[in-house]
């Protein structure tokens, strides 16, 4: 699993990245998902890298 956050601002970004980080269901600074670790979901932390803080976790950890 995935844990990423949004720590920086969307704005003055391109409308596809912008699109792409909502695609992630991030909206605001330091809201948090966790996503399963597939090529989809890494294409697109890829795109929008320079907003984004990625960790990897554990099942368990998620599950608290």
């Amino acid at each position: 699993m995935l844990k990423i956050t949004l720590v920086k601002s969307t704005i003055k970004s391109k409308p596809d990245q912008i699109a792409t980080v909502r695609a992630l269901g991030l909206h605001k600074i330091g809201s948090v998902v966790f996503q399963a670790e597939t090529d989809c979901i890494k294409g697109m932390i890829n795109k929008v890298g320079h907003l984004l803080s990625v960790e990897t976790v554990s099942d368990q950890e998620v599950s608290k």
